[in-house]
């Protein structure tokens, strides 16, 4: 199974490995993204969206813990639910092997590389918006707070997933994460979909902790 030693995000960067996604360069130039840059988009979007919901006047601070929370496992069911029925689209004819190789292929075909493990705004702002949008629509009162915590999560994947291929950190969570992760990476990749959270490998029985591809 790989591991690599800690590194710092700098040193990350210095020895990315990749390989090219696109023969356009403008579109591989944007195809490459800092890790820092979901977070320099999505904290003060989180902050402003808690601040407004504390505004309101009508929401209790447990209330706004308790939608921000609920937001926060929304994310992590949609994580798994994207992963498991986009990113490994059955690849049975040209566009689903197209949908793949872009959406989640390339990172399969380099997994350390480390300006393809969070998603280019172009892709991640329009979501971030439709996702607004439904929360608005179905949250009532406590859409912003739930939008909150979706983004959190959001960021919190980014962190977890960069630092999966990158850093050993000690914490016995996150050697677990790390061991679930790389068996999706290097032993069977129809397993253990939930990165930020094995929750829904559990509940729809994806979960795999043996030592050899089924």
């Amino acid at each position: 199974m790989q591991t690599s030693s800690n590194k710092s995000i700098k040193e990350a960067m210095a020895t990315s490995e990749t390989i090219r996604m696109f023969k356009w360069d403008w579109m591989e130039r944007l195809s490459h993204v800092h890790p820092a840059t979901p977070f320099v988009i999505y904290i003060p979007v989180v902050g402003v969206a808690l601040y407004y919901a504390a505004m309101q006047g009508n929401l209790t601070v447990l209330s706004i813990v308790a939608a921000f929370g609920l937001g926060a496992l929304i994310w992590t069911l949609m994580e798994y639910i994207i992963h498991r029925f986009l990113f490994h689209i059955p690849q049975t004819n040209k566009v689903f092997k197209a949908i793949y190789f872009y959406s989640h292929g390339i990172h399969h075909d380099a997994p350390n590389d480390a300006t393809r493990l969070v998603m280019p705004p172009s892709a991640s702002v329009p979501l971030a918006i439709l996702f607004f949008y439904l929360f608005r629509a179905w949250g009532g009162i406590h859409y912003l707070p739930l939008f909150a915590g979706f983004l959190a999560a959001y960021m919190a994947y980014d962190f977890i997933h960069f630092s999966t291929h990158f850093f050993n950190f000690k914490a016995a969570w996150f050697r677990k994460v790390k061991e679930n992760h790389m068996r999706h990476h290097f032993l069977t990749n129809k397993y253990n979909y939930g990165l930020s959270s094995p929750l829904w490998d559990y509940v729809f029985f994806t979960i795999f902790r043996g030592k050899a591809s089924l």
